[in-house]
């Protein structure tokens, strides 16, 4: 049996690098959506056509709703058993607003959403093995694991998109609480990628040039970030680690996103 990968957010855009990534490697893959149906089937019939032994299902579910997280987990269990590997938590939520403007409702939809689904699901793994390990020993082979997606914003603080960066730091401050918290059953990693695609209503202009503002001064290739993903999934000596992958975004210190500073910085430059 194939091991499987459940990716929150998997059929569009990082979701999607994951999931092939983890396709090509031999694992199934359970493709997580809420809103995007089509986007999903196209991406299991892509992989079907792409990795013969390979097999993907597409379940839906709001992640800001504690119920359907459970839901989701133990439907992928209903289909994988104790072949369920590893959960990529890539999906977020990401809304503009600042420390002036911010709401509590609008900041508890994304800590819903990119903290407590997370937590949940992590939770759902490690009491998963723990039952299955008093039950049946035998039946666990590999410890199972967890990468969370973070953003390289928390390590390079700027006040834009206020409440999904607080959402964020709570998520990098967990991958080590949760490491110790899950330990010995489940491994807890994450992957902190820099600017890949484009954001609210960014133009294709702006993106060209925001991409290139790090120390590398290159587009970070998001295929690049799915590998680090699967690196952490299948390195069973990792647990409590994040890798930034943003060529070097996060050592160039902006005021503000760099969405936004980018038209100015290429006007000092010229």
């Amino acid at each position: 049996m194939n091991p499987m990968v459940l990716v929150t957010g998997g059929a569009t855009r990082l979701g999607r690098e994951i999931a092939l990534c983890f396709a090509s490697k031999g694992w199934d893959v359970t493709v997580h959506y809420n809103k995007s149906l089509d986007l999903a089937q196209a991406l299991q019939s892509e992989m079907a056509g792409l990795f013969p032994g390979v097999k993907t299902q597409l379940l839906k579910a709001e992640l800001s709703s504690e119920q359907e997280v459970t839901d989701l987990f133990y439907n992928t269990v209903d289909s994988a058993g104790h072949a369920l590997q590893c959960i990529v938590n890539n999906a977020s939520l990401f809304e503009p607003d600042s420390g002036l403007d911010f709401t509590g409702e609008l900041a508890m939809a994304q800590l819903k959403v990119n903290l407590l689904a997370p937590m949940k699901l992590g939770q759902c793994l490690a009491n998963f093995y723990q039952e299955n390990q008093k039950a049946s020993p035998s039946i666990v082979q590999s410890l199972p694991s967890i990468v969370h997606v973070l953003d390289q914003k928390v390590f390079n603080l700027n006040p834009d998109y206020f409440s999904y960066t607080l959402s964020k730091l709570a998520l990098e401050r967990a991958v080590s609480l949760q490491a110790q918290s899950l330990a010995p059953t489940v491994r807890v990693n994450a992957v902190s990628p820099g600017l890949m695609y484009l954001s609210g209503d960014q133009t294709q202009e702006n993106f060209e040039k925001a991409s290139k503002v790090n120390l590398l001064q290159k587009a970070i290739d998001p295929a690049d970030v799915a590998k680090s993903c699967f690196f952490l999934a299948s390195t069973s000596s990792l647990t409590g680690t994040t890798i930034k992958v943003d060529c070097g975004q996060h050592l160039v210190p902006l005021a503000r996103d760099v969405m936004f500073m980018v038209d100015e910085l290429f006007a000092q430059k010229t």
